[in-house]
């Protein structure tokens, strides 16, 4: 059992990013038996995919911290999703979650295109691995659409309500590690999550 969480560091994060690190610190402190990987990307001079955390057991996390990063560069999120997915794939769990945390759009990949990654997507998919797609004070949601991820899988958060809504991202990630369950987001999380205000404030 084990999640992978891709967060955006790109510098329009900047705002964002206490609330960012301590919502996956969060979402680790509530996952249970599984075991995590967290990578970080962006880009300058190319992509920058940096693994923070590989493969450790959520009981014996260390929060991550500003001392681990800071936010900069731009956004190669094809190229992230990619390499994350390679990362996943090279493991080999059984039962796999992507939890891809970003608040902005593809504006940089060199190494993958919107097919490339709908392919992998469909690939792991298939696998019965769960992909979510999490907009960080962001609703706009193009690129999740151009690689096929549902609507269902995908939410955008508001700002002050990260924690929860990772809190409430874990609980899914252990039903769906224990039971075989779809992740996906009711009205219900979405109204958790603020995401209505998002999508007035930022647009959908």
């Amino acid at each position: 059992m084990n999640s992978y969480i891709l967060l955006d560091r790109t510098g329009s994060m900047a705002s964002l990013w206490d609330e960012a690190l301590g919502s996956v610190n969060a979402y680790v402190g509530d996952l249970g038996d599984a075991h995590v990987t967290l990578a970080l990307f962006d880009a300058h001079d190319g992509l920058q995919f940096e693994v923070l955390r590989a493969g450790v057991p959520a009981a014996t996390w260390k929060p991550v911290t500003n001392d681990d990063a800071t936010p900069r560069g731009m956004t190669p999120l094809f190229d992230a999703i990619g390499r994350m997915i390679a990362l996943a794939e090279k493991d080999n769990p059984e039962k796999a979650i992507l939890v891809i945390m970003t608040d902005g759009e593809e504006n940089s990949s060199r190494e993958m295109k919107k097919g490339d990654v709908k392919a992998a997507l469909e690939r792991i998919e298939k696998r019965g691995w769960q992909v979510v797609f999490l907009g960080a004070d962001f609703a706009k949601f193009s690129d999740a659409d151009a690689v096929g991820l549902a609507g269902a899988k995908v939410m955008a958060m508001a700002t002050g309500s990260m924690g929860a809504s990772m809190r409430m991202m874990a609980k899914k990630s252990r039903a769906y590690f224990d039971g075989n369950v779809d992740v996906a987001f009711s009205a219900e999380d979405r109204a958790e999550a603020g995401e209505a205000d998002v999508q007035k404030r930022k647009g959908s």
